[in-house]
């Protein structure tokens, strides 16, 4: 089961963070690269814990759609998501802000487990986790430059 892990410091402050990161209109924003929607569920605001979310968004030059569940959160340290349908075999993204200074640490802790057996570890191995951790890098950039703007600050 592939891993992907990734920190970013972030100067602003953990609740800032924290809210960014679970927003479905910032995520829609921080995902444009590939047209990524929230096409059901929660569509728009802060996602909470127990609520869904479908996206649809072009990846590979394919249409796809999957929803995510959050299953636990402590406000405003930690959420999960897990899939509950998708492309994926499986997957859990674990999302933890950690105060450091007057910012935040921003960790990303996503598993995943690819569909087709051999298949899919062959596609792990060739592209797919390169794709998967410069999705969660660009969308950490982006968050990291929403969270320390001034507009981003006064709007959360």
């Amino acid at each position: 089961m592939p891993i992907i892990t990734h920190d970013i410091y972030i100067e602003a402050p953990v609740e800032v963070c924290f809210d960014l990161a679970r927003n479905v209109d910032i995520h829609m924003q921080t995902t444009a690269s590939t047209n990524e929607r929230a096409v059901s569920g929660r569509t728009s605001g802060y996602m909470e814990k127990g609520e869904e979310v479908t996206w649809e968004a072009v990846h590979f030059g394919i249409r796809q759609r999957l929803t995510a569940k959050i299953i636990h959160m402590e406000k405003p340290h930690i959420f999960v998501d897990v899939m509950v349908s998708g492309a994926f075999h499986s997957f859990r993204h674990t999302h933890k802000f950690i105060k450091l200074g007057a910012g935040t640490v921003m960790k990303d802790h996503f598993e995943y487990k690819s569909p087709l057996g051999i298949l899919g570890n062959i596609a792990d191995f060739l592209f797919l986790k390169k794709y998967m951790t410069r999705l969660l890098t660009v969308r950490a950039q982006e968050l990291k430059r929403l969270a320390e703007s001034e507009s981003g600050r006064a709007q959360y």
